[in-house]
This record gives structure tokens, sequence and C-alpha cells, in this order.
């Protein structure tokens, strides 16, 4: 087994902290020991330290995608913090589609992870326009980092009790059973979802319109508060005046440097 020193942790936290805005402290050195175990020693590196070298020596390719998907976490589930679902359907979703002339919807799920947060917004949007959504472009941005999440959440495949949680409704309207086991997403909602790798940490956000829903939840929990206002004030300026910001139930925004106006818990608005 190969063991990483504490000088070789600083070195990895701080290129992790930089690059990606993942704050990790010191009782994480055994966490990442752990995740990067096997890649150093399925590539025969002798060390963490060589390891380190070669992957930021190479910044991008197949050991850079490989990395990523290693340190990134990727936990989620559908209908987590279901009243921010409830929200949107109920007090968001009617004024939207009121005041949105062009009838041009744009929603983002930043940091999407595997998939089950866009599906879950895709479906609440089908529902509540129903046969009027002919009439709109409602596509959902959703983003990540992990390269691995990607794949899971563009497959749409996910196992039974992963989506028992959902209404019975959905269940049979906007799932296809593959098995006994497993369910797959039915096209009428995959296709309502755009997946892309992104990172937040990205100087500049590229893109052309903004949005009139960010979903960023339980994400910047891992971020120093630096990086995390930064991050805010980008969204921000990405989102429409009227337009809202939900973030995880464990976070909340800094009224003295926001300028988000608070709604209700995790919930903000651009005025």
């Amino acid at each position: 087994m190969i063991t990483i020193t504490e000088k070789e942790f600083v070195k990895f936290a701080a290129y992790i902290e930089a690059n990606y805005g993942i704050h990790l402290k010191k009782e994480k050195q055994s966490l990442i020991n752990g995740r990067l175990q096997g890649v150093l020693i399925e590539n025969g590196f002798k060390s963490f330290s060589e390891y380190y070298d070669f992957i930021t020596s190479h910044n991008g390719g197949e050991a850079m995608t490989t990395f990523i998907n290693k340190i990134t976490t990727n936990h989620t589930f559908f209908m987590r913090e279901a009243e921010h679902f409830a929200f949107l359907k109920e007090n968001v979703l009617p004024v939207l589609a009121a005041h949105c002339r062009d009838k041009d919807l744009r929603i983002w799920s930043a940091a999407c992870s595997s998939g089950e947060e866009p599906y879950t917004l895709a479906m609440i949007i089908d529902e509540f326009f129903g046969r009027e959504k002919v009439w709109w472009d409602t596509k959902i941005l959703a983003t990540d980092i992990s390269s691995k999440a990607l794949t899971i959440a563009k497959n749409g495949e996910y196992p039974n009790d992963k989506i028992a949680a959902l209404p019975v409704l959905w269940r049979t309207n906007y799932f296809k059973k593959l098995d006994r086991e497993n369910s797959i997403v039915v096209e009428k909602i995959k296709n309502e979802v755009i997946f892309r790798n992104f990172n937040l940490m990205e100087k500049v956000f590229p893109f052309k319109k903004k949005f009139h829903v960010i979903f960023c939840r339980n994400v910047m929990i891992y971020f120093d508060g630096p990086t995390k206002e930064q991050l805010v004030q980008k969204f921000y300026d990405m989102t429409e005046y009227g337009g809202y910001l939900f973030i995880g139930h464990s976070e909340s925004l800094n009224k003295d440097t926001t300028q988000y106006k608070y709604v209700m818990p995790a919930v903000y608005r651009k005025e």
C-alpha cells in the first residue's frame, strides 16, 4: 500500500482547490489516500509525488479525467430537498410562464451529478405545461465536472428503488422498465436535458443568455468563503432579473455581500 504523506496531501489539496474550488481539510487526507490508491497501483506509480508530477504535467486528457472522477463526490437522489421542487412548481413556474413572452424558459442544473435533479426538473416542467409545452423551449442545461457522473446521467438508467420516491404517475409516464430491477428515463424527458462537462471555477461563464432558474445545491459546502462568494457573483450575473437561485439546505449566502434577495431557506431571487 502506498501512503500519502502530509506534504503530498498539502500539494494535492492546493492543486484541487486552485483548479476545482474544492477545499480539502486535513481530515480528508485518508479519503484522498483511499480514492487514489488504485490509480497509483494500476499505473505503476511508486509514490503520490510521482503521480502528482504526472497529472500536473498532463493537464488534460484521460489522466486528468480519471483524477477528477476520483476526487469528486457525486451523491444525489430523486426528489432531494423536495420543498424546492414544490416551490418551483407552485410559485416560480406560474410567474415565469406569465412573463416569458418569447416562451424561452432557461434553467441550469449546475453540478447535476448523475442526473436525478435535471430529470426531476424536466418532469415537473412537462407536467406543469401539459399540452402547452409544445409551444415552449424548456430544455434544461445540466453540467458537472465529473465525466463518470455525466455518463450515468446521459444513460438515464436507475435502479427501481432509486425512483420509488417519485409519484406513481411519474414512474408510469416518464420511465420504462428495463428489467425487474432497473428502469430508464423515456426519450421524451431525456431529450429535454442537455448534459455538458463544465468546471464552475471557469473565470468566465460562456453562456449567451441568462437563466431564469439556477440550481446549484450541496456543492458550495466544499468551497472556502472567497471561492463561494466569487461563484455566487457569477451566478448572479448569469441570472435574469426576477430569476431564482436554489442552493442546498446546508448552505446559505452571506447577506452582507450577495445581491440576491432571500426568499425562503436555500432559495434566493434576483430583484
